[in-house]
């Protein structure tokens, strides 16, 4: 068991461990019964993105959410120069390992941002093992770079930063890491609104390690690259589990994307609509978030 993480308080009941994989190491905070469900987060965040609907979702479910390689505690393997380590391919890897490691054959799945493309990839490359797949706040990455508008790069801006050639990025950010999530994630229409002090204490003690920052900017790099190669590769095939698509009313993807339409093309079995909140939606309306799973993985 592990607690060095500080969070310990922000997930009663939940114990928190490292789980090697063939990649890296990946820390994880589990609890509850029934059912198994992945939670995975998002950039620049880490697990502790799912504190506010954990705890209920641990009343019915086997609750694993981990931090993605690169990210929070977990480890952050070197790169390559096609970014591959940092693929979704990847990334879904860990995670397939690690539901293993804890013992459970199948599984929920549900992801926000980057955790959201890791899950569409896991979907794909463990279609067997992934019952049902909820995707919070996106559109396909391959559809959102082809798609993309002025207004999409001027609100995503960090997309098109975050993929220029190392070291650039990363110096940038490492003079102020703080100030540089504030400003990122601070940006919503709900503002820094939805961080409670202890989550943003985290978030901030995490992402001041510099392998972080690499690590994120070769996820963004991986995204662009490998990862739409990846997509490519697959020849139009499709997630053929249930899929809930997810998304807040006052941000970006309902800006700029038809985010149902475009996982249509590339999910066989699609519902969902948008909430009313910005891009962190467990964080701004963890109720209704919860309330959506709950009717939705069964």
């Amino acid at each position: 068991m592990v607690d060095s993480d500080g969070a310990g308080v922000l997930f009663p009941g939940f114990r928190s461990l490292d789980v090697p994989t063939s990649g890296t190491t990946i820390r994880v905070r589990t609890g509850g019964s029934g059912p198994a469900l992945l939670l995975l987060h998002g950039y620049p965040q880490t697990h502790v993105l799912w504190h506010k609907v954990a705890p209920r979702l641990a009343e019915r479910f086997t609750i694993v959410a981990a931090d993605l390689r690169g990210y929070g505690d977990s480890g952050k393997p070197a790169t390559t120069d096609d970014h591959a380590p940092y693929s979704k391919r990847a990334m879904a890897q860990d995670m397939a390992e690690v539901m293993t490691a804890l013992g459970h054959d199948t599984f929920f799945l549900c992801g926000h941002d980057r955790g959201a493309r890791v899950s569409h990839r896991l979907a794909l490359d463990h279609a067997a093992r992934v019952r049902r797949l909820a995707v919070l706040d996106i559109a396909p990455t391959r559809e959102m770079y082809r798609d993309t508008t002025d207004l999409f790069a001027r609100l995503y801006w960090h997309w098109f930063f975050l993929i220029t050639p190392a070291p650039f990025p990363e110096r940038m950010i490492r003079s102020d890491p703080d100030a540089y999530w504030l400003k990122k994630c601070g940006s919503g229409s709900a503002g820094l609104q939805p961080f409670t002090e202890e989550a943003l204490h985290e978030y901030l003690r995490c992402f001041r390690n510099p392998d972080t920052i690499h690590a994120s900017c070769e996820d963004y790099r991986a995204a662009a690259t490998i990862d739409i190669a990846h997509d490519d590769a697959d020849g139009g095939r499709k997630v053929e589990c249930p899929m809930l698509v997810l998304w807040g009313q006052n941000g970006v993807i309902e800006k700029c994307f038809d985010a149902l339409a475009l996982w249509r093309e590339r999910a066989s079995d699609v519902s969902g609509h948008a909430l009313p909140a910005g891009h962190y939606l467990a964080e701004e309306v963890p109720e209704l978030v919860a309330d959506e799973l709950e009717r939705f993985f069964v």
